[in-house]
């Protein structure tokens, strides 16, 4: 914060009955050559290279500029890159990546998967089904 700026606040805080110092005592410098007003001063504007002339000037191609800035197509290295490497992680390791990468909240998580029940078979077969017949109903 500069001291300006503080001086500023400080003014605004003081009680409005007060009166202001004079603007010599406000500030504790010795005369108009003081050191913030030599900081202040502007230099004079230094003899440069005039930009109207064509002197020293390189022309640049349009059809290079074009070139330059033409965008590249990196599909085929990408593809060689991509097909060079055939080394195939482990369905563990993938789904620990996945898990880091999902976030926490419940609208990012994949829906829990149902584990489906076997129906259940009998023990019996239908031969036994119609021995209990004859012995309990007595039906031949």
């Amino acid at each position: 914060m500069s001291a300006a700026l503080l001086r500023r606040g400080l003014e605004l805080l003081e009680p409005p009955g007060r009166a202001k110092a004079p603007p010599g005592l406000q500030r504790g410098r010795a005369g108009p050559r003081a050191a913030g007003a030599a900081r202040r001063r502007k230099r004079a504007p230094e003899p440069s290279r005039n930009k109207a002339t064509v002197k020293g000037r390189v022309v640049k191609s349009a059809i290079e500029e074009y070139h330059k800035k033409k965008p590249v197509n990196h599909l085929r290295e990408n593809l060689q890159y991509m097909l060079k490497g055939r080394l195939v992680a482990d369905k563990a390791i993938t789904e620990q990546v996945l898990a880091q990468n999902r976030g926490r909240k419940s609208k990012d998580q994949p829906p829990e998967k149902a584990e489906k029940k076997k129906p259940e078979g009998t023990v019996f077969t239908e031969e036994d089904f119609r021995k209990f017949e004859r012995e309990y109903f007595g039906i031949p």
